[in-house]
């Protein structure tokens, strides 16, 4: 299998060659190009056409969501291009998170994040998988829920689509549905509760929580509980 290629687009040197350091010793990993500033990184993107571009939000000249608006208008021209973005930031307060998603950002992951937990990052992106980092999940499904506008990085006023489920999730979920109590356990993911607060609520164990959990994945074809919730609100399960 070839490795997944990368550009990696980070104005703070330091960060910047620590990030594409550790990234290049992670097996099935390839940093194909860097850029130091937003223009560049646009540059460096539609030259290279990477699987995933690693992007930071605070770049100078052109942000990061910018950059990502402006990358997915030349994707829609050119539709062999497949580069999958995820930002890195320090940033996660509603305003920054949202506008990145509302740019065209496919995933969203802190700068703290430890490298592991980054490859994973990258790997579910390029498989098309929506990786949210838990610290900033909350954010994202209660704008899902909600779907009310919100005040993206510059100021302007965005919402974050909620596309219609795939026909094959909706061919599973006539399938194989949920049960009553699968649906009120998907309720509380949804509503970002843990197993312990999940099992206070509805009265059952933790032991019960996790195996419903494990199967609403199973049903949803969901990789972990943020995926398995918005698949939820995309199909209408939980409105």
């Amino acid at each position: 299998m070839d490795p997944i290629s990368l550009v990696l687009i980070e104005d703070h040197d330091v960060v910047r060659i620590g990030i594409r350091t550790a990234l290049q010793q992670q097996p099935g990993i390839q940093v194909v190009g860097e850029a130091a500033n937003g223009a560049q990184g646009l540059q460096v993107l539609e030259q290279k056409r990477p699987d995933v571009a690693l992007v930071d939000v605070g770049l100078p000249g052109m942000d990061g969501i910018e950059l990502t608006r402006r990358f997915r208008a030349f994707q829609a021209e050119q539709p062999e291009v497949k580069t999958k973005i995820l930002i890195l930031t320090m940033q996660g307060n509603d305003e920054v998170v949202l506008a990145a998603f509302a740019a065209g950002a496919d995933s969203y992951c802190m700068k703290n994040i430890e490298i592991e937990r980054l490859k994973e990052a990258v790997e579910a992106t390029h498989q098309g998988s929506a990786w949210i980092d838990p610290a900033i999940a909350n954010i994202v499904l209660r704008q899902l829920k909600q779907e009310t506008p919100d005040t993206d990085f510059h100021g302007n006023r965005k919402t974050v689509a909620i596309g219609a489920v795939e026909p094959e999730y909706e061919q599973l979920l006539n399938n194989y549905p949920l049960t009553e109590r699968e649906r009120e356990v998907l309720e509380c993911i949804v509503s970002g509760c843990t197993n312990i607060e999940i099992a206070e609520k509805l009265y059952i164990t933790v032991g019960t929580v996790k195996t419903h959990v494990r199967n609403i994945l199973e049903k949803l074809c969901a990789n972990d509980r943020t995926e398995a919730a918005v698949r939820a609100l995309r199909s209408g399960i939980i409105s």
